[in-house]
């Protein structure tokens, strides 16, 4: 039996590989760090934001951005890839910007919408382009450069912000706002269109819209479902109470079923007449399931970075680093002037009953030391009344107690990816994707749940290291091969529009991670002292998640394929 040969990749898939590093770099530059400057104290440059409110912009804004793909990847089927490439381009770079001029929750949530649009614009474009220049010789190894490629960015985004930041929390924006006006020269002077113009141009937008409808389904199902979803998210914001969103629930889905019942049966009803329609019901329901990986794995962003803050001792990490006086202060940096003045207000507020030590235990370790709680209490006590010997603490304190940059923790998730992600994916791409996307994912539930064993231990340090890693193979294995499924049954001339549908999930993963994270850090690691449970909670999604993708291999995949061979055929007999 004669070997496939492969087919060598195009000039055009660097070029947007090139492009989605640079975009990469803005996005973790700013989002890995993104918790830590929204629950920073507005004195120390942050914006002073609670859990529940950085959970819901982190929730609420990445949702629209990965739903947006459904209808810009279209669009870029339609119009071109190269338009929505700049048009990505030119609203993203100014709203990284104005994302570091704001200072109110509003402000910051308006600028944080212009990024998702912008990115919005761009994924499907960047994964569409992947899916066209590939094919079933080389899209498994296209998928995983492509993927490398998005971890290059990954790791070296947050290095270089976390660098800046301690400038100051502005240069963070300027630097995402620069990569992405780098992406201008690539776009215009080397990208090469991948689709067919004179097909492409025919195609009416309403044609377009009819796509997602058969796709999807009908305006009625995502009113419905969208609609469930905003309520579950006001839940985890604590919008609402648990009785108060029973009721919503009992009064939403009463009125959509009654609805329903006088609705009419005929096609060309106005939507408002329609019943409730799925369309494609097997993707939707790998979509689904699917979305329960990505509210796993944005908790390594969202919530690792404050948990290892707050709770994670690196001082092994710090004595490992301790022969190397420049490494040393680049990944455990502390602002002694800064760790003085803050000594003296939190021990004035001690001392005047404001706060009770264990709230300036939250507030210190913005400042990268953690010191214990007896004996930040005791040090407090002797400043109050001896304001002198803020000093000889910070100091002492800086020395004995200071803690490795979370930012630069996280990054050994995309340097694992960037090293290791071409070697897994020649691996496992001779298994087929579904059964890989389960062991990846349940590897991934591991991780997270690995974390939580961090807290406590006298080598918390290495023990996050240990848990970022496994989680990062999990990923490694599971997040390529989810792309390339998609792209394996997705019609020739729709790719970048069901690539689009692709990222439904990470929507719908996004809207609930971001409230279930605000909720499960308020409620369970911080009142309730378990952050340890908050990790194996979240680890349980994670192994929930990889059930449903097995029922769905046995009981759906194959009429999804079956489903996607009919509509080559039909488009094939059509075109002759």
């Amino acid at each position: 039996m004669s070997k496939t040969v492969r087919t060598p990749l195009p000039k055009t898939f660097f070029v947007a590989n090139t492009m989605e590093i640079f975009e990469r770099l803005a996005w973790y530059g700013f989002f890995t760090l993104s918790s830590l400057y929204m629950t920073s104290p507005t004195l120390q440059g942050g914006l002073g934001f609670t859990d529940q409110e950085r959970g819901l912009l982190q929730g609420m804004i990445p949702f629209f951005l990965y739903l947006f793909p459904v209808l810009t990847g279209a669009l870029a089927d339609r119009y071109g890839y190269r338009k929505m490439f700049l048009l990505a381009y030119a609203i993203m770079s100014p709203s990284y910007f104005i994302l570091g001029q704001v200072d109110t929750f509003a402000g910051f949530f308006i600028a944080f919408m212009g990024v998702a649009l912008g990115a919005a614009c761009f994924k499907p474009v960047v994964t569409g382009t992947v899916a066209r220049t590939t094919d079933a010789t080389n899209r498994g190894l296209g998928f995983g450069i492509f993927y490398m490629m998005v971890n290059i960015g990954g790791f070296l985004g947050p290095f270089i912000a976390g660098y800046v930041r301690a400038i100051s929390w502005d240069w963070v924006f300027i630097m995402s706002s620069f990569w992405i006006a780098v992406n201008l020269i690539p776009a215009l002077l080397f990208y090469k269109e991948p689709t067919d113009q004179a097909k492409q141009k025919g195609k009416p937008l309403k044609a377009v819209l009819a796509d997602i409808q058969e796709v999807l389904g009908n305006l009625r199902f995502a009113i419905l479902f969208f609609g469930t979803l905003v309520i579950l998210m006001s839940y985890g914001a604590k919008w609402l109470t648990g009785s108060e969103t029973l009721f919503l629930y009992l009064g939403w889905f009463t009125g959509h079923y009654l609805w329903n019942l006088s609705a009419s049966k005929q096609t060309g009803a106005p939507w408002y007449r329609q019943k409730i329609t799925v369309g494609n019901k097997p993707f939707v329901t790998y979509l689904l399931i699917l979305s329960g990986f990505w509210m796993v794995y944005q908790q390594i962003f969202i919530t690792l970075p404050i948990y290892i803050r707050d709770f994670v001792d690196t001082s092994d990490l710090v004595a490992m680093l301790a022969h190397y006086p420049s490494l040393l202060a680049f990944f455990a940096h502390v602002e002694l002037s800064a760790l003085q003045a803050e000594l003296l207000r939190l021990a004035q507020a001690v001392s005047g009953q404001e706060i009770n030590v264990q709230h300036a235990y939250f507030e210190l370790v913005h400042l990268k030391v953690m010191v214990p709680v007896n004996e930040l209490s005791q040090g407090l006590a002797a400043i109050a009344s001896e304001p002198a010997t803020a000093s000889n603490y910070a100091q002492t304190w800086a020395e004995q107690h200071r803690q490795i940059n979370p930012e630069y923790l996280i990054g050994l998730n995309f340097l694992s990816i960037v090293l290791l992600q071409i070697i897994v994916s020649r691996f496992i791409e001779r298994f087929q994707a579904l059964p890989v996307l389960v062991g990846g994912t349940i590897i991934l539930a591991l991780g997270t749940a690995l974390g939580g064993i961090a807290h406590g231990m006298i080598m918390g340090g290495a023990m996050v290291l240990t848990s970022i890693l496994v989680f990062s193979i999990g990923e490694m294995v599971a997040s390529p091969k989810s792309q390339e499924y998609v792209a394996s049954f997705a019609p020739h001339d729709k790719k970048a529009m069901f690539m689009g549908y692709y990222f439904v999930s990470s929507a719908i993963g996004f809207l609930l991670a971001g409230p279930l994270s605000g909720y499960l850090y308020s409620e369970v690691a911080k009142k309730a002292e378990r952050p340890d449970l908050m990790w194996f909670i979240i680890g349980g999604f994670g192994l929930l998640t990889a059930i449903g993708l097995i029922l769905f291999n046995k009981f759906s995949a194959n009429k999804l394929v079956s489903d996607a061979d009919s509509q080559v055929i039909g488009a094939s007999v059509e075109s002759t």
